[in-house]
């Protein structure tokens, strides 16, 4: 019986920092990610696959601030599913191409994904678009009333509100799906934020979630025997970048909540990553952090971090 695996990629996997935003480009690296997830599927697992958006709902966002004395903006949420959409159009595309490459009888479909939210969020945490300079960024304070922070030392980027998701709209139909030989695109850009209002009814909000948290909820509410976050680093590490630095290709979950409290991962960075992976490996399964180029591998035990109970 096949496994399931729920695999988040960042969106610096669509588009890596300091690269033109070009539709062109962005394909190039959708394309080099769906080989990479094609090998996965060629180990006969069940695949659904998550992706950020941060550059790309921050250009949108751009984009409206520039038309805006032409085109009425769109609020952040509506912003997100546009995302989804062309991401999710590029995955599937190149995703399929891999798959009959490997001559896979697999069907790849995106899913436009809700996501429920606790609507009492304030403080600005989530990074998104492109990075500033610091003159930049203080400038964009004054002229527009951004929050900008410094990102991960890579650069200063706009910040807006990132609520935690509380459940996955449509998650019957994803497993439904699944179980149809289908790989499923989901939860892209972690999800459109969304909320029930007092009359019952499901409205959207404006702020971006976590694609590793949405991710993390995914995996639960799928089933999901394993959870994989693909980043741009082949392990967990602590003392990064320093002459101490350790990494891990096993952690206990004690292990990585003590590292975790003593603030030894950056926030917007590997921080929400070692979170997702810690509270899915709760429940007795297995989460993995590892590089994108390195997926098969890590489901193989020969790269990457291990997060379980067990270590």
């Amino acid at each position: 019986m096949a496994k399931r695996v729920v695999i988040a990629v960042g969106g610096n996997a669509i588009l890596q920092p300091h690269q033109a935003p070009t539709f062109e480009a962005q394909l190039r690296n959708v394309q080099v990610t769906a080989a990479q997830i094609a090998k996965v599927e060629a180990m006969d697992y069940e695949i659904v696959l998550t992706h950020g958006n941060g550059p790309q709902v921050g250009n949108v966002l751009q984009q409206n601030d520039i038309a805006k004395d032409v085109v009425p903006p769109f609020p952040l949420d509506a912003c997100n599913s546009e995302t989804q959409g062309s991401i999710g159009y590029m995955l599937e595309q190149s995703l399929k191409n891999a798959l009959n490459r490997q001559k896979s009888s697999a069907n790849v479909v995106t899913f436009l994904t809700q996501v429920k939210v606790d609507p009492a969020f304030k403080k600005p945490t989530k990074p998104v678009g492109v990075f500033y300079s610091e003159e930049e960024a203080k400038k964009l304070q004054v002229d527009k009333g951004w929050d900008m922070v410094e990102d991960a030392g890579r650069g200063w980027r706009r910040v807006v509100p990132s609520p935690s998701p509380l459940r996955i709209h449509g998650v019957d139909a994803i497993v439904h799906l699944l179980e149809q030989n289908m790989m499923v695109v989901a939860g892209g850009g972690g999800g459109i934020p969304v909320y029930q209002n007092s009359q019952g009814e499901i409205e959207g909000l404006e702020a971006v979630i976590d694609k590793d948290r949405t991710g993390c909820k995914l995996a639960q509410q799928v089933d999901a025997d394993v959870f994989m976050i693909l980043t741009d680093v082949s392990n967990v590490c602590v003392n990064y970048g320093t002459p101490d630095q350790k990494a891990f290709k096993s952690i206990s979950v004690d292990e990585a909540q003590q590292y975790l409290d003593e603030g030894q991962f950056a926030a917007g960075s590997m921080c929400p990553k070692v979170e997702s992976a810690i509270a899915f490996a709760k429940s007795g399964k297995t989460a993995i952090i590892c590089a994108l180029d390195e997926a098969d591998l890590a489901l193989r035990g020969k790269a990457g971090t291990q997060i379980s109970v067990y270590n």
